[in-house]
């Protein structure tokens, strides 16, 4: 078998896309599946266990110069190739104007070479790449992160032209299905890799390779800082922790968010003696953050709908592999993984339901134990390999 995978997205990135598409495709191309050997004459009985894939992205300038196996701590068990595609930038506010236009252009240069390849499945996140290729090719799969309701239409095509769709949440599956599609639609979760998480360092020597206190609790969001992520709302419960006399000395580590954000971000935490932004830091190094932190929060919001319902969080399953206490915004979208067993749920929106939620683990290490000890038994299933497999075998 034979699977293309087309990325129209700069490719290394800092974002959590680029995560999602290199683990993958490692995990696609682990599989093994009985097929012929195409440069050996074979019969029907005389097969060979082989998978091939390839990755393909558009040219786009990067100021991420490292390999793109080595960034993302992958095998390199298939190909990655970028295809010429023009990368420009127009001044102001027509800056917008040009990331459509180059994101057009790049999606047509990605259907001209999948249209010429032989790959059995060709798969892909980018809408517009499909959409193209599912008039000229049936074996089209679309793993949809999001749910555009002003082109409802753009389902229908895709029903009508067979492309088979793969979703990461239920309420997206379920409003896609509400659209009148009726082909073959798969709910699957993103996942982590449980033993890159569940490093065998203390919280203490985790500490002391960063430099941290040891005796302080430390409070972590790994992450973007967008509104919807809910990073400045856990900045306002950090203003709570410190201006309230509560018996801990609590930290409160932000880490992740793209140079933008984190300037504004920065600006809003002035004044907050309590709070730690660390910026961007390499994927491979965040199991060692993780295990610094008595809790881990996932503070999503409730007030748009990728986030209550259309978001299967990257860090989420990354915080259940390594073994640390979770507190989460009870959303739907959260609730498709995380529950009262696995996690402490809150209300969303409310700083103050999320202090309570903080000060609940804080105070009670034997919950904190029972809950880590169950996210990561539960996290087993979501691994990117069970994530491929489960794929590949609805697709077959």
């Amino acid at each position: 078998m034979k699977i293309l995978y087309l990325a129209n997205l700069r490719l290394p990135t800092e974002k959590a896309y680029g995560i999602q598409i290199a683990k993958m495709c490692e995990a696609f191309a682990a599989l093994k599946f009985k097929i012929k050997n195409e440069k050996v004459k074979t019969s029907e009985d005389d097969l060979e266990e082989k998978l091939y894939l390839k990755l393909v992205a558009p040219y786009r300038k990067n100021k991420i110069k490292d390999d793109f196996f080595d960034y993302y701590s992958v095998k390199r068990n298939f190909e990655f190739k970028r295809i010429w595609a023009p990368d420009f930038y127009l001044p102001g506010k027509l800056d917008r104007l040009s990331f459509y236009i180059k994101n057009i252009i790049s999606a047509a240069a990605l259907s001209i070479f999948a249209f010429k390849s032989r790959a059995d499945v060709i798969y892909s996140r980018d809408e517009m790449a499909v959409f193209i290729l599912s008039f000229f090719k049936n074996n089209v799969v679309f793993e949809a992160h999001k749910f555009p309701k002003y082109r409802r239409w753009f389902w229908r095509i895709l029903d009508l032209n067979g492309v088979i769709v793969v979703t990461i949440t239920r309420a997206l599956r379920d409003d896609i299905i509400k659209t009148g599609f009726r082909g073959k639609i798969q709910v699957a979760p993103d996942g982590a890799d449980p033993a890159q998480f569940n490093i065998s360092i203390s919280k203490e020597e985790a500490r002391k390779r960063l430099g941290w206190p040891p005796d302080k609790k430390i409070v972590m969001y790994v992450g973007h800082l967008y509104d919807w992520k809910g990073a400045p709302l856990l900045l306002e419960v950090a203003r709570k922790f410190q201006v309230s006399s509560f018996k801990f000395q609590v930290l409160f580590v932000f880490v992740g968010g793209t140079e933008y954000d984190l300037e504004k971000f920065r600006k809003k935490a002035e004044g907050s003696n309590n709070v730690l932004i660390l910026g961007q830091k390499p994927h491979k190094d965040i199991p060692v953050y993780l295990k610094s932190a008595d809790i881990l929060i996932l503070p999503n919001s409730a007030e748009e709908e990728i986030s209550k319902s259309y978001t299967s969080p990257l860090k989420m399953f990354e915080y259940m592999a390594s073994k640390r206490p979770i507190v989460a915004t009870n959303l739907p979208s959260i609730r498709e993984v995380l529950n009262d067993a696995n996690a402490v749920l809150m209300e969303a929106n409310s700083t103050d339901k999320l202090v309570l939620g903080t000060l609940k683990l804080l105070n009670d290490p034997a919950i904190c134990d029972r809950l880590a000890a169950k996210a990561f038994e539960d996290v087993q299933q979501y691994t990117w390999q069970n994530r491929a497999k489960k794929i590949i075998d609805f697709v077959k």
